[in-house]
């Protein structure tokens, strides 16, 4: 196995854990509608892409939980640019 497999996997392990928590608590969390990033409640606008419409539907969370959980990430955020 190379470094960079061992990497995409730790990588997509770590992604299936998070969506695990999300799925596990999915009412403490919502959708951005402006590049569906999984966001708290909590926030008024995302961190991401400063969006403020999000999508708040317990079942569409955990669907899209499910889905972001399982393929490794194709979206660049706010820690991407540090």
């Amino acid at each position: 196995m190379t470094a960079s497999t061992m990497a995409d996997d730790q990588h997509l392990a770590e992604r299936a854990e998070r969506a695990k928590k999300i799925i596990e608590n999915a009412a403490n969390f919502k959708i951005c509608e402006g590049c569906d990033s999984i966001v708290t409640m909590r926030v008024s606008s995302c961190p991401n892409c400063h969006g403020y419409r999000f999508n708040e539907d317990t079942e569409e969370v955990i669907a899209h939980a499910r889905e972001l959980g399982s393929r490794a990430q194709t979206t660049v955020t706010s820690q991407d640019l540090e």
